[in-house]
């Protein structure tokens, strides 16, 4: 990291990012452009979690090759100066790589679906059984992660 007094080292502070964040951008391997797409997730112990349909380009990709890269944003603003290059930016973000599986029995699916309604605050979950059928679960294991903020925290 070229700005290291950026950098978050406090994991109290990298879990709340995680955890409270709604939005991660997916990177996927393509040719001749990486693919990238936002998707919700939910975080728990070292992974992240997304659905997605049966078909598509993220699991073609996934299939081809299932290294992946990652951003989360957590709550961004744009402060504004009396001239241009006195405008900047207070954020937090997080990026990493991992590796993308693909889970598709009901069992796993629920559990994965799960950490993802408690990251938006719904924790007594019911799913239907077709509309499960229709839905995969995504499971990114996290394999490098690095944080970095910039602006006045508390």
């Amino acid at each position: 990291m070229r700005r290291k007094e950026r950098e978050i080292k406090d994991q109290e502070v990298i879990l709340k990012i995680l955890s409270q964040s709604s939005i991660c951008r997916l990177a996927f391997n393509d040719e001749p452009y990486p693919y990238i797409v936002p998707l919700n997730f939910g975080y728990q112990n070292g992974a992240l979690y997304f659905h997605c349909a049966l078909e598509g380009r993220k699991l073609n990709l996934i299939k081809k090759n299932n290294h992946v890269g990652f951003e989360i944003e957590y709550d961004s603003e744009v402060v504004k100066g009396k001239v241009a290059c006195q405008y900047t930016t207070r954020y937090r973000s997080i990026i990493g790589t991992g590796n993308m599986e693909i889970i598709d029995d009901d069992e796993g699916k629920r559990m994965g679906l799960d950490v993802l309604m408690y990251q938006h605050g719904k924790t007594d979950n019911e799913y239907i059984p077709g509309a499960l059928k229709k839905t995969l679960v995504l499971k990114l294991n996290i394999v490098s992660i690095s944080a970095k903020q910039a602006g006045d925290w508390d």
